[in-house]
């Protein structure tokens, strides 16, 4: 293997069992100066990559009339068609996870038997929140749990054929406010609690375990060389990379368009600044500008210090909604909402026989989709930000800890925002999807503040994201190293705001989730067959023994 100083890669620090192979981080690379940058990148992953979104950028463009209408359709037809295979490939990341807490294989420490974490729990915990979830909390805290009360409040509808044309979840609970308001946060919490975050865990705990205790290059393919063994080197491997490069761009444009539109209605809102393509446009290009700059500044200086202000501002408001809002009612909620997500867990994940088609395609195996979309760059930087860590320990803190909180802003938000409008507040219910946050703050104190707040959040969520995904890109296109040229990393932030574009002009949001969705699906297979590997390579490892793991180790 390259050496650290080659590679940016660290030695395992203590027992490991490092698989011996002849590759050498990137030995496939190329290496060359243009003018006063340098360039280091995978051949052909890299060009492959580039030529491609290049490429789609610009039809996109060129044709922007004809291409939503495709987008569309092919979001609709991969939903419908294979929302058995995208639920039942998330059950079983749950399974993988939970069984990895409780197994002996929970106590492998990532990056050796001596390596200690990086980074502060505190420190830890607001990088996980800003890369994982950040302007999806923001875009749907609202809207969701809104959503799915007021789908249950109306009842199961069936149409000609028979079929259901309503879009609440499992049997719905007509006239009955509480009952619709249990399943709702049931259903919004099952979307944001342990599928998602196991989804995650699981890229972020193979590619982990993969590059810090086996040695290999931190990207997709080393995942699998358990299973493919040195042809991982070859085309079986570039394959893999590519297709994480293009699942992670499309999952993070759907993110950024969803922030762009969020935003811009934000500032509409308080400010009068018209909802326009041509205002969206320049809230990407600003933002990426943002983001350019954290790019240069480096991780710990960029990404880290923009989550850290990030979680604190998102702390503040939510104990603001806590404090001024139901604030029994959603301290009761946060409860009583774990229970119905327990109740209602089965019935919402079972993937066959399922009679709320809309539901569970249009919500369900969207989100599945775009979660497992975003799964190679959250899970990525996840990794680099979790050596240290045991296996035990990381899935409790990225599965079961993140899903709590999750349930704790939804309930806080949703919950004020469903008390609202039982209490006559119909505006709530009846605003556009990106502009149902700053409704509800319009109807607590100090709303200019707390709106202008939610918008800062909205943005500074939009750069993290656009500098995380620019660092992880460029990690897999550089076959590995950790340390390339900042210029690489610039390339790929500028085209994730393009991309965002693109898809935004040539068919609005629904161009956005169709991407997600379409590189969602072969990601998935590429992610189940990663199951097996992580079982394998966990075997292997030298496991902590009692209280003191840094100290005594045994080798199963």
């Amino acid at each position: 293997m390259g050496s650290e100083a080659d590679t940016g890669i660290e030695s395992p620090d203590g027992a490991a069992n490092p698989i011996d192979t002849e590759y050498e981080i990137g030995q496939d690379n190329i290496q060359a100066e243009i003018g006063p940058f340098g360039l280091d990148v995978h051949n052909p992953v890299f060009l492959i990559s580039g030529l491609a979104i290049v490429a789609f950028v610009f039809l996109t463009l060129a044709f922007q009339e004809s291409v939503g209408p495709m987008f569309n359709d092919l979001r609709g037809w991969l939903t419908s068609s294979l929302d058995w295979f995208f639920l039942s490939a998330a059950n079983v990341f749950v399974v993988l996870c939970l069984f990895l807490i409780v197994s002996p294989l929970g106590r492998v420490r990532l990056g050796g038997a001596d390596a200690t974490p990086d980074y502060s729990y505190a420190g830890w915990f607001a990088m996980l929140f800003a890369a994982g979830m950040g302007i999806g909390l923001m875009f749907y805290g609202v809207s969701e749990p809104i959503s799915h009360f007021t789908s249950s409040m109306g009842g199961i509808a069936v149409g000609e054929d028979g079929l259901r044309t309503d879009w609440a979840p499992l049997g719905a609970a007509a006239g009955d406010a509480d009952a619709a308001f249990d399943l709702g946060m049931a259903a919004t919490i099952f979307h944001w609690g342990l599928h998602p975050w196991a989804i995650y865990a699981t890229v972020a705990l193979a590619l982990a375990l993969f590059s810090f205790n086996k040695g290999l290059p931190l990207t997709i393919r080393s995942i699998f060389y358990p299973i493919f063994g040195e042809r991982v080197w070859g085309w079986t491997g570039h394959l893999i990379d590519i297709l994480a490069v293009f699942a992670t761009l499309f999952g993070l444009a759907t993110s950024l368009g969803f922030g762009a539109e969020q935003a811009n209605a934000g500032l509409d809102y308080l400010f009068g600044i018209s909802v326009s393509d041509t205002s969206k446009v320049f809230l990407i290009v600003g933002i990426t500008g943002v983001a350019l700059i954290s790019v240069l500044a480096g991780l710990d200086a960029g990404v880290k210090r923009l989550s850290e202000i990030n979680m604190i501002l998102a702390a503040l408001l939510l104990l603001f909604v806590v404090l001024v809002g139901p604030t029994m009612e959603i301290i009761t909620g946060f409860f009583s909402s774990l229970l119905s997500y327990a109740q209602y867990l089965p019935a919402l994940s079972n993937p066959v026989g399922r009679e709320d088609a809309n539901f569970s395609q249009g919500w369900t195996s969207f989100y599945w989709a775009w979660w497992i979309s975003w799964s190679p760059f959250v899970g990525m930087f996840i990794a680099r930000v979790s050596r240290g860590r045991t296996v035990r320990e990381f899935i409790t803190c990225v599965l079961i800890i993140p899903s709590l909180v999750c349930v704790l802003w939804m309930t806080a938000f949703g919950g004020t925002a469903v008390h609202m409008v039982t209490e006559g507040v119909t505006a709530i219910a009846e605003a556009g999807l990106p502009i149902k946050l700053f409704t509800m703050l319009d109807q607590l104190p100090l709303q200019a503040i707390t709106s202008f707040i939610g918008i800062v959040l909205v943005i500074v969520f939009f750069v993290t994201s656009s500098d995380s995904g620019s660092l992880v890109i460029d990690t897999i296109t550089a076959g590995g190293k950790v340390d390339a040229p900042v210029p690489q990393r610039v390339f790929w932030c500028t085209f994730e705001g393009l991309v965002a574009i693109a898809l935004l002009l040539g068919g609005g949001l629904g161009s956005l989730q169709a991407m997600a969705v379409s590189t969602g699906f072969p990601f998935a297979i590429v992610l189940l067959m990663a199951c097996y590997s992580i079982i394998q390579g966990l075997r292997t490892e030298p496991k902590a023994v009692g209280a003191n793991s840094e100290a005594t180790v045994s080798k199963d």
